[in-house]
């Protein structure tokens, strides 16, 4: 299980390159503009300029996703979490916003349409929260 990390990027919406990019860089830990560019460009049928990689790896520097190291004339883009993180991130804000619909009744409409597949996983994932929550009491 993937915990939740303590940093979280600043923004957490990314457009569709931007996600495609910050996948490249956690596919190779590190990359600079060139790496990122040629492994996009080894899809003959993709095209995509230099500089649109650098911005959208400023873009992805400003909202968190990245950092940037500087080493003699090259720019090292590292991510601030990694893809498992991300996606617990992803997973919890997407609960939060489930939650906030605020309606019990809504939630249990919600629940009484799911298949038996995933009542077993929300009963999973009911008994870890109420070990999780004895585990605090003690």
């Amino acid at each position: 299980m993937t915990a939740l990390p303590n940093y979280r990027p600043k923004q957490l919406s990314l457009g569709p390159l931007e996600a495609e990019i910050l996948d490249i860089v956690w596919q190779l830990s590190c990359a600079t503009v060139k790496d990122i560019h040629d492994r996009i460009l080894s899809d003959p049928d993709r095209e995509l300029a230099y500089t649109s990689v650098t911005t959208v790896l400023n873009r992805l520097t400003k909202k968190g996703w990245l950092v940037c190291d500087k080493e003699g004339r090259a720019f090292y883009y590292r991510p601030t979490v990694t893809k498992q993180q991300a996606q617990a991130i992803e997973a919890q804000e997407h609960l939060h916003r489930f939650l906030a619909v605020g309606s019990p009744e809504i939630v249990a409409a919600f629940a009484d349409n799911l298949d038996r597949a995933s009542v077993d996983q929300l009963q999973a994932i009911a008994m870890r929260i109420d070990d999780a929550r004895k585990a605090r009491e003690e």
